[in-house]
């Protein structure tokens, strides 16, 4: 695997989304955003909301939704730029090692089976793969989409926790992995926190002893 990746950097050297300089997934000037919130104590920022997301005990993040970080992710999630995952997984899991609450398996948020085929990846899953490089922790698929659900990006703010209250289910062969287990969700950003919500009440349904959600950005 890593072979492979060497051969595609050889061939197709990686360019960064954030300013078009190649060499990097991410240059270093474009990924700084991702490190401002490394020192800073847990939890939200004077001036942003403080509640938390129902279901979960703690929720991280690197960096705002804008400027360079908003076009990795966006590069990754809508232009089939997967190696931009790895740092920005990397940036996620140094932001928990410093800030969260510990944990013992990471849980990526999944995308509807028609989106996988589509994109042909989960982006939460390649995220997630990085964060477990870095934190030493162990990667379980236990949630699935029992429902393709509308974009949260496209609705109202009102809209977002009925757009995803019942579209995720927990996989029967994964219940033992996470049965009274403190479970990290990883998505790519959150906004409202609805999607977050809903897997919280799923994982903990299922046994989870307590639910964290980690991503790289917040929308604000």
């Amino acid at each position: 695997m890593r072979a492979m990746a060497a051969l595609l950097d050889l061939l197709l050297p990686p360019r960064c989304p954030g300013c078009g300089r190649e060499g990097a997934p991410i240059c270093a000037d474009c990924a700084r955003p991702l490190e401002r919130r490394l020192d800073e104590p847990p939890g939200a920022p004077l001036g942003l909301p403080v509640e938390l997301p129902e279901g979960l005990a703690q929720l991280e993040w690197c960096a705002a939704f804008t400027g360079s970080v908003r076009a990795a992710l966006l590069a990754l999630k809508y232009d089939g730029d997967r190696r931009v995952a790895e740092p920005l997984g990397r940036a996620a899991a140094r932001r928990w090692r410093r800030a969260g609450m510990g944990g013992e398996v990471l849980v990526p948020v999944p995308v509807h089976a028609a989106r996988l085929r589509e994109r042909g990846y989960d982006q939460a899953e390649l995220l997630a793969a990085a964060a477990a490089r870095e934190l030493g922790m162990p990667v379980v698929p236990a949630l699935r989409r029992a429902e393709a659900t509308a974009a949260q990006y496209r609705l109202g703010r009102a809209s977002r926790a009925a757009n995803v209250g019942h579209a995720f289910a927990c996989r029967p062969e994964h219940r033992r992995a996470i049965r009274e287990r403190h479970v990290v969700l990883v998505d790519d950003i959150v906004t409202t926190g609805a999607t977050l919500s809903a897997c919280a009440a799923t994982l903990l349904a299922s046994g989870a002893r307590l639910v964290s959600g980690l991503t790289v950005a917040r929308e604000r």
